[in-house]
């Protein structure tokens, strides 16, 4: 099933029921899902906002129903996050003013869609930041309920200090140094509990913390208890905050042997493990997003390994891995992590280094392994080495994100033939774009100059015992990834102005295949989209009338659709269109029908023998009963009208049973059958 986009939830004040029918053809159009009602009444405003969520409100700013500051004043009664924008027909000073004078958060013109529907996409982009925003800060509130639990029952002694204060100790703290309750020591100076003999060397850290400077990972110190007893300890320092203010956590362990490595050291590099560089890695990822941009993270990895094990033995290889080690270690500044990340990568996290710095490094490093030979297993053997780095800032302030574009970049080292650095472009994306729609352009032309092009057919299934024989014809596009949906390169064709060419290769191929059913005796009638730019082409009637006659089939065995949106924007030349189809005898079907505020206006001025209900009523259909209500009224309307109903995206048996109750005339999903190249639906059960 594809993909489903967000629906956003729109409510318009506006006089004219055309217009604001108009500005949601307009949104959607532009590729804006949007479902949309209208207030027809200030109290029909107030009521909509105080009865269901909304996301959006467009005002218009000339509406005597109610003005763009009155829609703001009733969101903030309704107590909504509904962003309110204005509809002007000009933007000039007069107009921005007055939007400040009424606290709306935007205007948009009214006759220019592209605005209009960016204004939209940002506004619902910013209102969805606020959402997670809120959500993040109860789920913060959460953590920290959480974490607070998890201090408390931590055996480890662990404290928070502010600006060298105790503000938060955890019970094992507190057993340590022989007090019973936190009062005893809040706001007490962290000096308290070092022993006299030890005061003055962590009253210079102190001094240095308080300069921004980083503390060391560990401290030996020698603790006093309130009994004035000392004992010696290890003291380990992480930033943290405590209540939104910036302090140090700091939790104590036993000392170890002056000769043991730190916990989280890697035996075989005696570089910092895994686990310990993540850590640090989330630590410098927070400095960024704060703005710091002298950050960066190089992924090193020797060239050919696997040439190198087989030459130098397996069990030699953790030598050559302490020999790398080693290597990068020299390179690494006292405010560097060096880690072993897997089990022949190394990384260097670069902290305090400008990027042009850490860009010299990487190639510094890189030419310290070029003419470097390792000795192991009775064989000497050169080591070139590759590097991905990636220069953090705040647009990349993201661990998984900066680990992937470190990856990235290291492939591409090595896939360019090793032994170099390759930095990570922020723009390669755009980049790969540029090529892969250049590429998608030469398939499309490919397809259209050696008859390319695929055809899948899909049944349309009859609920009322209609007979005869129904499919949709559906395009795909031969690739390199498989049989491409038109979502996937229609986009591309249209920039390149090749609509009108593939239009007419499928209205020929879709011909040439009624015929074939006509010759068969299986009488088959198929739909088809059609695009504005072919039906705006005063020679596709009479070519279609030709390819019908040369082909000795008739028009009623062909039903041309188009979105409900693309019909309300293009309304004219969708008329001339349906009109020279009626001459032909063939069909005209509105698809995506029914999200409009009121779509059954359209058909006024158009005529079409049958409406496909917008897939968006079809989301979790035998649970909501709201879109249940939506497609019975829609059938209602329709059948009063003269019209038969599809229900395409069907999925499940129990949404057939809904839909038969509402009364659709036809379905349509992957539940009755997926897309075929042939046609072979069994429409007598």
């Amino acid at each position: 099933m594809p993909k489903k986009d967000p629906i956003i939830r729109l409510l318009l004040v506006e006089d004219s029921a055309e217009e604001a029918e108009q500005v949601v053809s307009l949104l959607r159009t532009a590729g804006v899902p949007v479902r949309a009602q209208r207030a027809d009444s200030r109290d029909a405003l107030a009521a909509a906002l105080a009865a269901q969520d909304v996301d959006l409100l467009l005002a218009d700013a000339r509406s005597r129903i109610a003005t763009p500051a009155d829609a703001v004043q009733l969101v903030e009664q309704a107590s909504r996050d509904c962003p309110v924008i204005a509809l002007v027909a000009a933007l000039d000073d007069q107009a921005a003013m007055q939007a400040l004078q009424d606290r709306v958060r935007a205007l948009a013109l009214r006759g220019a869609p592209d605005h209009l529907a960016a204004v939209v996409r940002r506004e619902v982009e910013d209102l969805g930041c606020r959402r997670a925003l809120r959500r993040l800060d109860a789920a913060l509130k959460e953590s920290e309920r959480r974490c607070d639990a998890l201090l408390d029952s931590s055996r480890d002694p662990i404290a928070f200090v502010h600006e060298g204060m105790h503000v938060r100790a955890n019970r094992a703290y507190l057993e340590l140094f022989g007090f019973t309750d936190f009062e005893e020591i809040e706001g007490t100076p962290i000096l308290d509990i070092i022993a006299s003999e030890a005061a003055d060397g962590f009253k210079a850290l102190l001094k240095k913390l308080s300069k921004g400077e980083k503390p060391p990972a560990q401290l030996v110190i020698k603790g006093r208890r309130s009994d004035a007893t000392a004992f010696d300890a290890v003291m380990e320092f992480a930033a943290a905050t405590f209540e939104g203010e910036p302090c140090q956590q700091i939790t104590l362990r036993r000392q170890q042997s002056a000769t043991a490595p730190p916990p989280d050291t890697d035996l075989v590099s005696g570089l910092r493990n895994r686990q310990h560089l993540l850590r640090e890695l989330d630590s410098a990822v927070s400095e960024a997003a704060e703005g710091r941009n002298d950050i960066a993270l190089l992924y090193v990895e020797p060239d050919h390994w696997r040439s190198v094990i087989d030459a130098v033995g397996l069990g030699n290889a953790d030598l050559v891995i302490a020999d790398l080690a080693e290597r990068v270690r020299a390179v690494a500044g006292p405010d560097d992590v060096a880690a072993r990340f897997a089990d022949n990568a190394l990384m260097l996290l670069l902290r305090r280094r400008s990027h042009d710095e850490a860009v010299r490094v990487a190639h510094a490093l890189r030419r310290g392994f070029e003419g470097h030979i390792i000795e192991a297993g009775g064989r000497s053997l050169p080591l070139p080495v590759s590097i991905g780095a990636v220069l953090v800032g705040e647009r990349i302030a993201n661990a998984e994100s900066i680990l992937a574009a470190a990856a990235r970049a290291l492939q591409e080292a090595q896939d360019a033939g090793g032994n170099r650095v390759q930095v990570h472009d922020p723009g390669a994306q755009d980049k790969a774009a540029v090529a892969a729609e250049s590429r998608r352009l030469g398939e499309i032309r490919t397809a259209l100059d050696k008859d390319g092009f695929v055809l899948l057919f899909q049944p349309i299934v009859s609920l009322h015992g209609v007979e005869g024989e129904f499919y949709e014809a559906l395009l795909r596009l031969p690739s390199a990834e498989g049989e491409l949906a038109p979502s996937e390169f229609m986009r591309v064709a249209e920039k390149n102005g090749l609509l009108p060419e593939i239009d007419r290769w499928v209205v020929d191929a879709v011909v040439r295949t009624a015929a074939e059913r006509e010759r068969a005796r299986r009488g088959t009638v198929l739909f088809v989209k059609i695009t504005v730019p072919t039906i705006e082409d005063a020679t596709l009637l009479p070519w279609l009338a030709a390819q019908l006659k040369a082909n000795r089939v008739s028009g009623s065995r062909l039903v041309f659709e188009m979105p409900e949106s693309i019909v309300t924007t293009n309304l004219k030349p969708v008329r001339a269109f349906q009109k020279g189809l009626a001459q032909l005898h063939a069909g005209f079907a509105v698809e995506q029908f029914g999200a409009g505020i009121n779509s059954f206006q359209l058909l006024k001025h158009l005529d079409c023998r049958y409406l496909k209900v917008d897939r968006t009523f079809m989301a979790d259909l035998p649970r909501n009963g709201e879109n249940q209500q939506r497609i019975r009224q829609i059938c209602d309307q329709a059948h009063a009208a003269g019209k038969l109903t599809v229900a395409e995206f069907v999925e499940d048996a129990a949404s057939m049973s809904i839909l038969f109750g509402c009364g659709v005339n036809f379905v349509q999903g992957r539940f009755l059958q997926e897309p075929e190249r042939t046609m072979s639906y069994d429409f007598s059960h």
